[in-house]
Order: structure tokens, then C-alpha cells, then sequence
């Protein structure tokens, strides 16, 4: 915690302005005038100018930009944050409407460790489940070169192998409803038996056809 022109500084202040820093960057917004207004902290100002001073943040011309430590830090933040929704919207069930807010806490307690653990764990995601892209991490570039994920998407199995189901996230509601009646909800094993001309899976006792759009939205670990 620290001083900047009579105002109280923290961490999170800073964690969030980051954040918003990053967010406003993919979306090509640098304005200051624009970050003061999207903003939603009590004294954006004076994190801006503590940032300036402590090399996050460069301003010229009215405009805002990351400086390459700033930069480094606002990814880690955005990564922790968009795996932490993953996590959170598959694992835990929580409503997309709810995901963003529960990842601002759940960002700030995720180790380096654990935040490759998790991300393994979901498969490094490419996006979050608001279709922002999730940065790289070190373990993203390992599991290329060295390894498969643990968790696959269906369409990664070779026709006759089995796995069961970790997640399921599908971009319209409407099909997790329809595969909940079918027995294809995570836990249960499922089997792939062909991928083309369109995907055959068994669940139980049941074999159904799916589009391939569907098969790259159930994820799995292998059996």
C-alpha cells in the first residue's frame, strides 16, 4: 500500500487498472480521458499518476500506453482472471452473468503454480467464456513441443477411444440442455465412435450423432 497525492494506493488498485489497461488495449482505446471515464475506481487519477511514477504506464500526448513492465503484469493478471472464469464456469457451474466479478477475487489467489496447474488441467483454453482471448503462458508452449493436454476436446480422440467427460462449453445454452437429455454431461464416459461423415459417440448405452461444432465443445480426459 502506498501513498500518491494524499490518496491511499493499493495493490488491487493497481491489479484493476492493469486490468482495464489491457482490456481498453485490445479494443484500441488509449485515451486517458476515455480510461477516467470507463473506469470504475474511486481515484483513477491518482493510480494513474502513481503507475506513471513507478514505470507501469506512459502518457503522451493525452494518450495512455503499458510500458514493457506494465505490460508483463497486466498479462498475468488477464491471464489468472480469464483462466479463473474457465474454471469457474465449468468446474464450479457458476452463471456466466456471475463468473466475472467471483474471478476479480479468485484472480488474486492463484499462484504461479497453481495457475499452470490450471490451466493444464482445462487443456490451455485459447479464450474465456466471453470469447477473450486467454494469454500464452510457458506451460501453453511446453505442452506443444512436449506434451498433450490433460483435458482434450472430443474431437482430439481417435475414433474407438473412450474419456470422460470434464466440461462441456457450448456457445448457445440451448445444446447443453439438449446433451444434459442424452446422458452427456460431465462425469460420464463417452466413446467415440466415428468423426466422419459426422461424429457417432456412445454414452451408456445410447449412440447419438453430433455436428462436429458440438464434438469441439465437450472436453475430456482420456480413460
Amino acid at each position: 500500500m502506498t501513498e500518491s497525492e494524499g490518496n491511499t494506493v493499493t495493490e488491487n488498485d493497481v491489479d484493476e487498472l492493469l486490468e482495464l489497461l489491457w482490456t481498453l488495449k485490445e479494443r484500441n482505446v488509449d485515451f486517458v480521458d476515455e480510461v477516467l471515464r470507463i473506469s470504475e475506481q474511486k481515484n483513477p487519477e491518482s493510480i494513474i499518476n502513481f503507475m506513471e511514477k513507478e514505470g507501469l504506464v506512459k502518457i503522451e500526448d493525452g494518450r495512455i500506453f503499458l510500458t514493457k513492465k506494465g505490460d508483463v503484469m497486466a498479462k498475468s493478471i488477464i491471464r489468472r482472471h480469464r483462466l479463473a472464469e474457465v474454471l469457474l464456469l465449468q468446474a464450479f457451474e457458476l452463471r456466466v452473468e456471475d463468473i466475472h466479478t467471483e474471478a476479480c477475487k479468485f484472480e488474486h489467489v492463484l499462484s504461479p503454480e497453481v495457475t499452470r496447474s490450471v490451466c493444464t488441467f482445462l487443456g490451455h483454453p485459447p479464450t474465456c467464456p466471453h470469447g477473450n482471448p486467454i494469454p500464452r503462458g510457458e506451460c501453453c508452449s511446453r505442452f506443444k513441443k512436449e506434451m498433450r493436454p490433460l483435458v482434450l476436446s472430443l474431437t482430439d480422440l481417435t475414433p474407438g477411444e473412450s474419456g470422460r467427460i470434464v466440461f462441456i462449453a457450448p456457445k448457445e445454452h440451448r445444446r447443453l440442455d439438449k446433451l444434459s437429455s442424452f446422458g452427456v454431461i460431465p462425469g460420464s464416459v463417452i466413446k467415440l465412435r466415428q468423426k466422419t461423415p459426422s461424429f457417432i459417440i456412445k454414452v451408456g448405452e445410447t449412440d447419438l450423432a453430433i455436428d462436429a461444432d458440438i464434438a469441439k465443445e465437450i472436453y475430456v480426459k482420456k480413460a
